[in-house]
């Protein structure tokens, strides 16, 4: 696994920025961006929206909408068919990848090793399988910029980026520099398994043809 440090501050420092408004009266100051913890988030109010943090930094999105629970249902079907804790492996709808007081993220969709029991906690948990994530208009640029190469870092062996429009997955790997585009047959060889999961992405995007991602809420003041 790599030092937390180093991934981090790649993925937040080299952040851009909208610039300023040119104005030959207005001095560009620097930015302060708050820094939150888990603890924090625990006391975010109950209000629809998603917050994570990705070494202290908040990602707020909106709940998930219709076609997104759609995707995230039929995935969890497909591979909930082949995976077991018997076979070795749990899946999880409302899981998180945390890592120490300062990062929590929650994938629509987590796998990991069978061997955790209920008495498990979520910062216990170092050798996730997978994570995977629901493209939405709100929440597109977090898990492609920011959570994805986050997920990486921290050591989830694999990512999937679920395009609804684009109808495809991106398959991200660790170590891999760029992704597997996939349109049709999405194949996964979980740990331990001695074939691959088969998941045919027809069915996944069934009526998904011509669809028109809705346009993202206003965020709470």
């Amino acid at each position: 696994m790599m030092p937390m440090e180093a991934p981090f501050s790649r993925i937040i420092g080299d952040a851009e920025l909208p610039p300023l408004t040119p104005s030959p009266h207005i001095m560009g100051m620097p930015l302060s961006v708050p820094r939150y913890s888990v603890d924090d988030l625990d006391h975010f109010p109950d209000d629809g929206w998603k917050y994570e943090l990705v070494d202290g930094v908040l990602l707020m999105t909106p709940g998930p909408g219709v076609p997104h629970e759609f995707v995230v249902e039929r995935l969890y079907r497909a591979l909930a068919t082949e995976l077991s804790p018997d076979a070795g492996a749990r899946i999880f709808t409302r899981g998180s990848v945390q890592f120490g007081k300062f990062t929590r993220m929650e994938p629509d969709l987590l796998v990991i090793p069978g061997h955790y029991t209920p008495k498990s906690f979520w910062d216990d948990m170092r050798d996730w399988w997978l994570a995977v994530e629901v493209l939405s208009p709100s929440g597109r640029a977090y898990d492609m910029e920011i959570k994805r190469p986050a997920y990486l870092a921290l050591g989830v062996a694999e990512v999937w980026l679920v395009d609804t429009v684009a109808l495809a997955v991106q398959v991200w790997k660790s170590g891999a520099e760029i992704p597997e585009t996939v349109t049709e047959t999405l194949r996964w060889r979980p740990p331990g398994m001695d074939r691959d999961l088969v998941i045919d992405l027809a069915e996944v995007f069934q009526d998904f043809t011509d669809f028109d991602e809705p346009s993202p809420p206003t965020p709470p003041a």
